[in-house]
């Protein structure tokens, strides 16, 4: 249920509708807008039921919501929402860019990548330090030392540090060294992960699963803001299809139906949407005009000899490219990089 407050509804009125909410044991959620405050309840469905608001002071609706989900509902938070990630704004009218190699593989290679997306313009250097991969006897990642590079090479170059946490057990560890914890395809349904995450109040950047709908996406992101941490970012990244030539199918209808559904800021991952380096140029400008506010996107100064996801990443050169076409498109949707 949302309760939307009257535009002259005072601070007594709204006090009044949280002391009730409080003495039936249930949690409330505000949003202040221009002209009204919406006041989310959240807690057991039967209180919330039989919960009569209407008539106190200062109320001029209440709505029913019939999603299961209700802290990333736009009907809870009207307004965008825009994440501080260590400084840098992710949401409202900043394209944000998060860039670099699928996994961390030595500090020559990292300051290679590092250099080259610092000077394109991103604000994230990306990088795997624990790689969930389909066979068990590819390159895992460098764990440890991976997110001391990282982070390293990051403060080196005035970069901020996205990395994906795998395990609920490494969400300490993981946190130290980096800005924003990313959720991966495989994990976006681990919700003891989740939970925990919740907890952890730093960013995370969820992914999609590697099938799911768009609603049990937002309910994967509910988990992490029900456990306190609102800052969420949300990040479609492809989904499995009955196509074979792509990697994955890039759902940039998902872009403007989360738009609609949530306030969250969404992120888009050209690169393992497609699985082809040359179709990551083509995406990611689809994706900006589509009103992402941002691209997650691998590049390896040298791909050919990558040890997880080459051909799908960029050489510099093309990173150059696209971040000069995409600019322009930011340009015409509002934005700026």
């Amino acid at each position: 249920m949302i309760i939307v407050m009257g535009p002259n509804a005072t601070k007594e009125n709204i006090e009044g509708v949280q002391a009730k909410l409080e003495r039936e044991g249930l949690r409330f959620h505000l949003s202040k807008g221009e002209d009204r405050t919406i006041v989310g309840v959240i807690g057991d469905k039967k209180k919330i039921a039989n919960l009569e608001m209407n008539m106190m002071e200062g109320v001029e609706k209440t709505v029913r919501i019939t999603e299961k989900y209700k802290l990333v509902s736009r009907d809870f938070h009207p307004a965008d929402s825009v994440i501080d990630a260590g400084g840098v704004k992710i949401g409202g009218d900043r394209l944000v860019i998060m860039a670099g190699p699928c996994s961390v593989e030595s500090l020559e290679q990292l300051r290679e990548a590092a250099r080259c997306v610092k000077e394109g313009g991103a604000q994230f250097l990306r990088g795997g330090a624990f790689k969930p991969r389909t066979s068990p006897y590819d390159f895992q990642g460098l764990g440890d030392e991976g997110l001391k590079m990282l982070r390293t090479v990051a403060d080196e170059f005035g970069l901020k540090v996205i990395t994906e946490v795998v395990d609920h057990d490494d969400i300490d560890l993981v946190g130290a060294y980096a800005d924003v914890f990313q959720v991966g395809a495989r994990n976006m349904q681990n919700f003891q992960m989740l939970k925990a995450l919740g907890k952890a109040r730093k960013p995370v950047l969820l992914k999609r699963g590697l099938s799911a709908t768009i609603s049990e996406w937002l309910n994967a992101a509910e988990y992490i803001m029900a456990g306190g941490n609102e800052n969420v970012i949300l990040c479609e990244r492809g989904i499995r299809t009955y196509e074979t030539f792509t990697r994955n199918t890039l759902d940039l209808s998902a872009v403007a139906a989360v738009k609609e559904l949530s306030h969250l800021p969404v992120i888009v991952d050209p690169s393992h949407g497609t699985g082809r380096w040359q179709m990551v140029r083509p995406m990611a400008r689809a994706a900006v005009a589509a009103g992402a506010d941002g691209l997650i996107i691998e590049v390896h100064p040298h791909p050919e000899v990558a040890l997880s996801d080459g051909d799908q990443s960029l050489k510099p050169k093309n990173f150059e490219a696209v971040m000069h076409e995409i600019s322009q498109i930011a340009n015409i949707m509002g934005k700026t990089l």
